[in-house]
């Protein structure tokens, strides 16, 4: 009787395997793929101890705002500065972009390189906007010298 509604119904348990193969992606997908997404909040623990902040938007998204003292390179940067950056392999490393996807591939090749403390931060500097976080922002070298007189 089980067998003929299976039979009935494949589009069904079809479907219902692809959820469930999602959901155990989903669940599972961090472990895999070597780093681990956190939310702002998590964020804000790994900077308040001291990780090394890695912001892989472009210049002009950066210099929007920026979280801590972020270091700022392109994912093409990345790539052609692996060796420079394994000063940092032992640290905890935060990862963002303007919403997570390019700081996921960012950290696919940081895993890949040997770094093993990886974090992408979950919806990048959007959710630390939304989370009603502070961004520092770049300030001009006249800005600097008004500042120091």
């Amino acid at each position: 009787m089980f067998i003929e509604f299976v039979e009935e119904q494949i589009l069904l348990f079809v479907a219902l395997g692809v959820i469930i193969a999602m959901l155990g992606m989903s669940y599972f997908g961090d472990k895999l793929s070597g780093f681990q997404t956190v939310s702002a909040e998590e964020a804000v623990r790994l900077y308040n101890n001291g990780a090394w902040v890695l912001d892989v938007r472009t210049d002009a998204e950066y210099k929007s705002g920026f979280i801590g003292e972020a270091v700022n390179l392109t994912p093409s940067e990345v790539s052609s500065q692996l060796e420079s950056l394994k000063s940092h392999q032992a640290e905890n490393v935060l990862v963002y972009c303007q919403s997570g996807a390019r700081s996921a591939s960012v950290d696919k090749q940081l895993v890949k390189a040997g770094f093993t403390k990886v974090h992408n931060l979950s919806g990048g500097v959007m959710s630390w906007r939304n989370a009603g976080l502070p961004l520092n922002k770049v300030v001009s070298k006249k800005k600097q010298k008004r500042g120091a007189k």
